[in-house]
């Protein structure tokens, strides 16, 4: 009996955990984004800058090139974070 349980309150775990998986994940599509660069810790940029073409590659904390999208009206709030607008 002891192990019927247990796979049922797995299951009930994983389909909550889905389910809010999923609503986050609708929520980031539904938000609009914009790049902010100058407040990127080292290998966590979100794509290519001055020096190269991938995300990840940002060698330096803070580098004022390498950029991170945020929700719209986030970058400005953050001190030294200053936002790309275009091809920048």
């Amino acid at each position: 009996m002891k192990d019927k349980h247990y796979w049922i309150a797995t299951a009930l775990t994983s389909a909550l955990l889905m389910a809010s998986t999923a609503h986050a994940h609708k929520e980031s599509y539904d938000t609009e984004t914009e790049r902010c660069a100058g407040i990127v810790k080292a290998g966590m940029n979100d794509c290519g800058a001055h020096e190269h073409s991938c995300s990840g590659k940002a060698k330096v904390d803070n580098d004022p090139e390498e950029w991170i999208n945020l929700p719209k009206g986030t970058c400005e709030k953050i001190t030294g974070g200053r936002v790309l607008k275009g091809d920048e």
